[in-house]
């Protein structure tokens, strides 16, 4: 539950929980619609799913309070009384009674349908240390592909940093032709922090356009899809 709450919390404090028959959805976007993320996580990936479908609206934030008191093996148990308009959050013995926010006030975006004409597959952990590295610069990052390479960029007023990946030094390597794109770190920091612990991130981009990010946790029973509005510039 923690890595769910920590990845949606990326880019929003509230969250719906769409609680369906054989999984949990979550759509959510930044206050600026610049961001977006598309979370999936199948039942398996919890000891115990037993209910009826529903949605519920949560802030983030209460969760995470209670997670923070238990160990990473302690396991926390959720139940909804529709009666009681009550989610009881129970950690060992804390019980925490939560009156969830309306989900009708929550906006639940409609995830776009892209075509991407690029894209790579890298380690986790490598682009998280190239955006970190980028972030000691500056905030927009130039992400650029052609057919054998892909790079991460940023020009700041007196440094730059760049970090390369060749096609070998890649999981994957598609380009239908040449691009480059701009994007902001204060978006791409805090879910390095997500993804930098999993095997793999598929990025996918083109010349100017919408990134997309996807990548697994919990073995491939949770799924995220994270897109991030480019920065269009005249010169960079």
């Amino acid at each position: 539950m923690n890595k769910i709450v920590d990845t949606l919390n990326v880019i929003v404090e509230d969250a719906r929980f769409d609680f369906k028959e054989s999984k949990l959805e979550c759509r959510v976007v930044d206050p600026s619609h610049v961001a977006m993320i598309k979370l999936d996580v199948d039942a398996a990936a919890f000891d115990t799913w037993e209910l009826e479908e529903m949605n519920l609206g949560l802030e983030l934030r209460k969760i995470k309070d209670l997670i923070s008191l238990g160990s990473a093996d302690d396991l926390i148990e959720m139940v909804h009384s529709a009666e009681a308009g009550v989610l009881t959050l129970n950690l060992g013995k804390i019980d925490r009674n939560v009156r969830p926010l309306d989900p009708t006030t929550l906006n639940t975006p409609s995830v776009p349908k892209l075509d991407i004409p690029s894209y790579v597959e890298i380690s986790g952990a490598s682009l998280a240390q190239a955006f970190k590295a980028a972030k000691q610069v500056g905030d927009l990052v130039n992400l650029s592909i052609d057919d054998s390479m892909f790079t991460v960029h940023v020009q700041g007023q007196t440094d730059s940093v760049t970090v390369s990946f060749s096609k070998d030094e890649l999981e994957n390597l598609v380009c239908e032709k040449p691009a480059r794109s701009q994007y902001s770190l204060t978006y791409l920091l805090p879910l390095a922090k997500i993804f930098g612990s999993v095997p793999s991130v598929k990025v996918g981009f083109g010349e100017s356009f919408p990134l997309k990010m996807e990548f697994t946790f919990a073995d491939g029973a949770a799924e995220v899809e994270y897109f991030l509005a480019p920065r269009v510039e005249n010169d960079y």
